[in-house]
């Protein structure tokens, strides 16, 4: 009797192993980002958003007085929108900031070297998913 107690608890603990083990890979797979937005106003994207703190292919996150500056430019651009990234762009432009409108919707702002708005377009541009 303790042998068939003992195998079912282990076939369970095994079962139980598989099932979370499947849960995390699933769980991975399917983020999609909604933690760590850097932003002015600290809200999150939408669960439908590329990561909004990952940059782009090709491109790398402003960290220094550049990104206060392409931060500052964004918001006059867009007022009311929450910065979501400022970083470098492999599109054209030397900078670019990624924003949340107040009405969900999301936007990239160009940047040339002066930290002027040259560009605004809807969503996060060409090479995000």
């Amino acid at each position: 009797m303790f042998h068939r107690v003992r195998n079912g608890v282990a076939a369970f603990a095994v079962l139980a192993a598989i099932a979370v083990g499947a849960a995390a890979i699933a769980g991975a797979a399917s983020n999609s980002g909604t933690t760590g937005s850097q932003g002015s106003s600290g809200s999150a994207a939408p669960r439908s958003a590329p990561n909004p703190s990952s940059p782009g292919p090709g491109e790398t996150l402003l960290t220094d007085g550049n990104a206060t500056k392409a931060r500052q430019a964004a918001l006059a651009k867009v007022p009311g929108a929450t910065v979501l990234r400022v970083e470098t762009d492999a599109q054209g432009s030397p900078y670019e900031a990624h924003l949340q409108k107040s009405d969900g919707s999301q936007v990239t702002v160009k940047f040339n070297k002066q930290f002027e708005a040259t560009d605004v377009q809807s969503g996060f541009g060409p090479g995000h998913p």
